[in-house]
C-alpha cells in the first residue's frame, strides 16, 4: 500500500509527468497535425497543455517557433519532477524501496 501511503509524492509526480508527456505528445503530434485543425486528440493536448505553455511562453522570446516552446516545456516539467524529488529526499518523505 505505498502509493496510499505516499499519496502527497506520487499525485503532484504523476500530474507532472502526464503534463510533460502530454506536452512531448503535442510536440510530435504538431509534426502532423495544422495548428488551427480540428482534430479532438488535437485539441485535447492543446487543451490540457496550454496553461503549461502560456507559462513557459512568458519567460521565453516571441521569435521563438512555438514547437520549441513546447519542448521547453518539456524541459521545465522533467526538472520541476527532479525538484520535487529533491524537496522530498531533503524533507525526508521520499517513498523507501522495500
Amino acid at each position: 500500500m505505498s502509493l496510499l501511503t505516499y499519496w502527497y509524492f506520487h499525485l503532484p509526480n504523476f500530474i507532472l509527468a502526464a503534463l510533460m508527456y502530454t506536452l512531448l505528445g503535442r510536440a510530435l503530434l504538431g509534426l502532423i497535425v495544422q495548428p488551427d485543425s480540428s482534430n479532438y486528440i488535437w485539441r485535447f493536448f492543446c487543451r490540457i497543455t496550454d496553461p503549461v505553455v502560456a507559462a513557459v511562453a512568458v519567460v521565453t522570446p516571441n521569435a521563438a517557433a512555438p514547437v520549441v516552446i513546447w519542448l521547453l516545456g518539456v524541459v521545465w516539467l522533467f526538472w520541476l519532477r527532479v525538484a520535487l524529488l529533491y524537496l522530498f529526499l531533503l524533507l525526508g518523505a521520499v517513498p523507501r524501496v522495500s
